[in-house]
């Protein structure tokens, strides 16, 4: 099969109706992200698509996902019951996957929830931020996004968010300093970071990211009881180039609940975009497929 040829494809399931696109054959294999859409993830999936029946989807509400209460939050149960029905829907019975970032929550979500759904998953960097000891403060740098969003706009939001995303270390009562992206406009401070020429799409995206997204997914606690008793093979990865970053952090603190040792991946938080070959080769050595 042609693994340039992608079919696009849509599913109603309770709530929402959900966009994914399929391409190559062989054994089923899942790249998620959240809110990343199937966009970002397409060089990491040609590639994949090599030797797999490779499925990228959008999240509920974001890309060319909807939802139908834009009110209610999108939690990663909600997302993996999504994931879950994608994979009965390509007729999969179970499915590798990969997940980075809010993917790899909703992938530890699918497992608890729907563990017959799933033979390996690589949770990528998750930010699992309950898990570590400074929970209460990074809770509180969230809080902050989140308002930054209902008082200034995404600008700010993403200024935030960013700064977060960015950090180093333990983050304390004084949570974070501001990352140095992109450039403060000092024309407009309310505007600081918002990208140019967002379309309406977009905006609405980027509301149900700061105001439905982000803290159910920053907040959600794995059942490591369950994990470890799975028949799924859960795999904890980590960017060979992140240093004591928050979803970094979270990761390893994972992988010592779990038992296990994080697996090195290449570059950082968003190496799949800076270094699609590499992630190939390492998804490959870790699934059954």
């Amino acid at each position: 099969m042609d693994t340039q040829t992608v079919t696009g494809r849509h599913l109603d399931v309770p709530g929402a109706r959900i966009y994914y696109e399929v391409r190559g054959s062989g054994p089923l294999l899942l790249v998620i992200g959240q809110p990343m859409t199937s966009a970002y993830f397409a060089p990491l999936a040609e590639l994949l698509a090599e030797d797999h029946t490779l499925v990228t989807y959008d999240p509920r509400g974001v890309g060319q996902s909807t939802v139908e209460d834009r009110s209610l939050d999108v939690t990663p149960e909600l997302e993996a019951d999504d994931l879950a029905a994608v994979i009965d829907a390509v007729g999969g019975g179970s499915a590798d996957v990969f997940g980075s970032s809010g993917g790899a929550v909703a992938g530890l979500a699918l497992v608890a929830r729907h563990p017959g759904k799933v033979r390996t998953l690589i949770a990528h960097e998750p930010p699992v931020c309950d898990l570590l000891p400074d929970t209460a403060h990074i809770r509180a740098a969230v809080d902050g996004v989140e308002d930054a969003y209902r008082s200034h706009g995404p600008g700010a939001a993403f200024g935030k968010f960013v700064s977060i995303v960015m950090h180093q270390g333990t983050v304390t009562e004084d949570g974070v300093p501001p990352a140095a992206w992109p450039p403060p406009s000092a024309e407009q401070p309310e505007s600081q970071g918002q990208p140019p020429q967002r379309s309406a799409k977009e905006q609405a995206d980027d509301e149900l990211f700061f105001l439905r997204m982000l803290k159910p997914f920053t907040r959600y606690e794995p059942d490591v009881d369950v994990l470890r008793s799975t028949r799924s093979t859960v795999v904890v990865a980590v960017g060979g180039a992140s240093h004591g970053e928050m979803a970094c952090r979270s990761a390893e603190a994972l992988a010592v609940q779990l038992g296990a040792r994080p697996v090195r991946f290449p570059g950082d938080h968003g190496g799949f975009m800076a270094d699609p070959g590499g992630f190939a080769a390492a998804i490959r050595e870790l699934t059954t497929g």
